[in-house]
């Protein structure tokens, strides 16, 4: 395994735990997060300090969560990684979610790697 594929398998382990801090110990303090549900970019986060806000957020929504990693695969120092995601809802969401109701989904992040940190994360889903 890389010293990349330990970063990034790090970060999805914290990310499982709720470990916030956890999660921001490989990123780039110049970190780009982008979310991207059904084609459409719905979040951009321009630095590590944008990400650990929206992760202090967010955390509060799930009872429950998890990433399972499917499969990696790498070309220079792009890390694209395939997901089984599930969470169960902590309260109501906007979007019409209930609290309790869980989602499965399949996604795929891609890591994007600078120097020993990670620069840049696109969540698809």
């Amino acid at each position: 395994m890389t010293k990349e594929e330990t970063m990034i398998r790090e970060y999805i382990d914290a990310y499982n735990k709720f470990d916030i801090e956890k999660m921001l110990e490989n990123l780039d303090e110049n970190l780009r997060f982008e979310n991207i549900a059904n084609g459409v970019s719905n979040m951009i986060l321009k630095n590590k300090k944008e990400f650990k806000a929206q992760a202090e957020l967010v955390v509060s929504f799930f009872l429950e969560r998890r990433q399972v990693i499917s499969s990696i695969s790498h070309r220079d120092n792009t890390y694209e990684v395939i997901l089984d995601y599930y969470a169960k809802l902590a309260k109501d969401l906007p979007n019409g979610l209930k609290k309790n109701e869980t989602i499965n989904l399949q996604g795929k992040s891609i890591f994007k790697v600078s120097g020993n940190k990670i620069a840049a994360i696109t969540d698809i889903s």
